[in-house]
């Protein structure tokens, strides 16, 4: 039983990450030994979100492959619960976080770098890593969303779920300076109490926006797809 290109697909983006996850942990640096090591940085959470996202991708294509044509009701309820999971941390997850993390580290990085990547990592990281962690998450779940057609939750709760993993990573990063008196991202030293009060909440916004965009994009390039196929189908006819 041959697998298809996209499951080959999620096999290798899988493998990547768990190779990014793997070099990225075995640098010795002076972040990493501190109060929170690398849970305290969103890019970390960020790559242990896809690893475990494209996980149960595959998960489900083995599955789906190993219960084709079985009859077992059982078999096709688990099947049905790994697709809404995987559905679920795509809309809330994989998506929102992976572009959020891509374009605020761009994005600050171009304008100043030492307020997100100041230069003396450049000694610990490779470019070919940093990259990984930052650049290649884009294209891997914009693939992802063009070969599988994901079903969002209601938008509501697909926003309050992600409004939830927000104001926990923000509580986290607070909880964090409390403990250590250092912000995780230097940015967050430059500006005072309330401008860094707007900036959280700016950037919980924004996450919402994303979701959205997901939500958006993942319809258009669906409905796209089918408006497609059901005009071949005519013309074959």
């Amino acid at each position: 039983m041959a697998l298809i290109p996209s499951q080959i697909l999620r096999v290798a983006i899988l493998l990547s990450y768990f190779s990014i996850l793997c070099n990225y942990k075995a640098i010795d640096m002076p972040a990493h030994q501190t109060y929170g090591g690398s849970w305290k940085f969103l890019t970390f959470i960020d790559l242990v979100i896809q690893a475990v996202f494209f996980g149960v991708c595959v998960l489900t294509d083995l599955s789906s492959l190993l219960t084709k044509g079985s009859a077992s009701m059982e078999q096709e309820r688990q099947l049905r619960k790994l697709i809404g999971l995987r559905d679920w941390m795509m809309a809330v997850l994989a998506f929102p976080v992976g572009v959020f993390v891509v374009t605020m580290f761009w994005t600050l990085y171009l304008y100043d770098r030492d307020l997100i990547y100041p230069r003396l990592l450049d000694n610990f990281i490779p470019q070919w890593l940093n990259h990984g962690m930052h650049t290649t998450v884009l294209p891997f779940i914009i693939i992802e969303m063009r070969t599988t057609h994901h079903r969002y939750p209601s938008r509501p709760c697909g926003l309050l779920a992600v409004c939830a993993f927000a104001v926990g990573y923000v509580v986290w990063m607070c909880w964090v300076h409390s403990m250590t008196g250092v912000w995780v991202y230097p940015l967050l030293e430059h500006i005072g109490p309330t401008a860094r009060i707007l900036f959280f909440f700016c950037l919980m916004a924004l996450i919402n926006v994303y979701y959205v965009l997901g939500e958006i994009l993942n319809n258009y390039i669906w409905d796209s797809s089918k408006c497609i196929l059901e005009s071949d189908k005519t013309k074959t006819d």
